[in-house]
């Protein structure tokens, strides 16, 4: 994580006396829904992208099989991750995912492990209400994309001496 400024960001060329820098910053509070199955890997598929990117997150674990986010859980809160990093909610994703995606303070949403797209267009609408970024079910991204996902570019134009 410590290198994905390198891999994602870049020194922009541009005509004029001037240096132009993009760099990546996280997104900020990232709402995602672990799919059901497999339960540990798919909720460590679903979390790391988003923690590596610098964010924090609020997970609706596996409603099928929830006690591997439980104990992921424990480990976490004796690991040297900072407390609110992760946090990890259990129940049914139709009950609680309609909160988190129309809260203010969720800047993004992985709808990865929605199954039903009923809800996941309820939830993407109710995403949309307040402009949060939003992964859809079904979308099949490889490593640094799942990472680029969750990161904002900031670009910043600095004078340069004569």
């Amino acid at each position: 994580s410590d290198k994905i400024a390198m891999v994602v960001g870049s020194s922009n060329p541009v005509a004029g006396p001037f240096f132009n820098f993009s760099v990546p910053e996280p997104t900020g509070v990232v709402a995602a829904i672990a799919p059901n199955r497999p339960s540990l890997l798919g909720l460590v598929d679903t979390i790391a992208p988003i923690i590596v990117s610098g964010n924090t997150t609020v997970v609706i674990a596996s409603q099928d099989a929830p006690m591997a986010a439980v104990t992921l859980g424990e480990v976490l809160a004796t690991s040297d991750l900072p407390g609110g990093v992760i946090n990890i909610l259990t129940g049914s994703y139709a009950e609680v995912a309609p909160w988190l995606a129309s809260h203010m303070d969720v800047n993004a949403i992985d709808l990865s492990g929605v199954d039903d797209e009923k809800i996941a267009a309820e939830l993407e609408k109710a995403a949309a209400e307040n402009l949060k970024r939003c992964l859809r079910p079904g979308t099949e991204l490889d490593g640094l994309t799942r990472i680029k996902n969750w990161l904002e570019l900031k670009t910043v134009w600095h004078p340069r001496g004569f």
